[in-house]
């Protein structure tokens, strides 16, 4: 297992961090799974012994009960070193300050956070969604004052627009609060949208990447082919919607040359969809979840292996995203000029 900086702070991540959306299976959450304490504690004790050391929750999922699960299977005591993440801004509850980003409720939430997860600190809290009603000075005031308690020791924000993260860096810059180390996002083969604004960011403004979802909720496991039906068992069968597919043609290519290619290194179809992610510069880190132990062990499994040149660019082929305003202007007018981060669009379209 590798492991990589996270953004311009000294804490080092996996390159594959568990996600527990799959524990508890209350409300919105059973579409997702809805395993217990026996079966989570198999799950991590899998992830911890190949080298995992970053878990990541949210008060929401399961309305508390993951992050519960997660308290009674760590109890208290970090085993390995074991790194613990968290978010909040939805709602907890039906009280007008029960969600959003406020310091009453981001305050309360990571109280209430830290009691269920059995811990005295969380490693790494994160804003779960923009909140456009409450000040963000007011927002990075309320995480630097949880962390100068110590109830938090990094921060992070998570679905937060390109404009959005520009803000709160300058926010935090000019009153001295502290600063977003990562943001988690949503970045896929199939949804590339984060290569316009928010991997550039990452690169100039010294962000790590945690990665959500990284196989589009099943849809690039290799399981879901063209033209047949969906499989019992998967998210997608329960009714689960996200991410939405705008081009159908343009996912079943792009699965097609998964599994191409995953034929020909006789691994899965996912295993190839992690590892292009893993292998992305800007990328720290990589969630993944599942309800078995053999989804967790192929997914593990991405962690070693590395895709060459030529398998890379015929990925990048099949997916990369249209160039849209300004951008086609750049790439037409300002190919002497570009940056590191400009990169991070450009290159699949200069290689061409």
């Amino acid at each position: 297992m590798e492991y990589r900086q996270l953004g311009r702070s000294g804490l080092r991540i996996s390159t594959v961090t568990m996600g527990t959306m799959t524990f508890g299976g209350v409300g919105w959450a059973k579409k997702v799974g809805d395993l217990g304490v026996s079966e989570a504690r198999r799950l991590v004790d899998m992830c911890l012994d190949a080298g995992v050391n970053l878990i990541d929750t949210a008060d929401v999922y399961s309305a508390g009960a993951s992050e519960e699960i997660l308290g009674e299977i760590l109890g208290g005591q970090r085993k390995n070193g074991v790194l613990v993440a968290t978010k909040a801004r939805f709602p907890m509850g039906d009280g007008p300050n029960d969600a959003g980003s406020s310091r009453q409720h981001l305050i309360a939430a990571c109280e209430a956070s830290l009691k269920r997860m059995k811990t005295d600190v969380i490693d790494l809290y994160q804003l779960h969604e923009w909140d456009g009603q409450t000040p963000l000075e007011e927002t990075m005031e309320a995480l630097d004052t949880l962390v100068r308690q110590g109830k938090v020791r990094y921060i992070g924000c998570s679905n937060f627009s390109g404009w959005h993260i520009m803000k709160a860096l300058g926010v935090s810059r000019e009153y001295k609060y502290q600063r977003f180390v990562s943001q988690q996002i949503h970045y896929t083969l199939e949804a590339r949208d984060a290569e316009y604004e928010l991997l550039p960011i990452t690169v100039d403004q010294g962000l790590g990447v945690l990665v959500w979802s990284p196989l589009a909720g099943g849809l690039l496991s290799g399981k879901h082919r063209r033209n047949q039906a969906t499989p019992e068992g998967t998210r997608q069968f329960a009714g689960w919607t996200e991410p939405p597919i705008r081009d159908e043609n343009r996912l079943w290519n792009i699965v097609d040359a998964l599994v191409s290619i995953a034929e020909s290194r006789g691994v899965s179809a996912a295993q190839i969809a992690l590892a292009w992610l893993i292998g992305r510069k800007a990328v720290t880190s990589v969630v993944i979840g599942g309800r078995t132990e053999a989804q967790f062990k192929d997914n593990l499994a991405a962690a070693d292996l590395t895709l060459s040149e030529e398998e890379r660019k015929r990925l990048d082929d099949v997916s990369v995203p249209p160039v849209i305003y300004p951008y086609w202007h750049q790439l037409n007018t300002a190919k002497d000029r570009l940056g590191e981060a400009d990169m991070e669009l450009f290159a699949p379209h200069l290689k061409k």
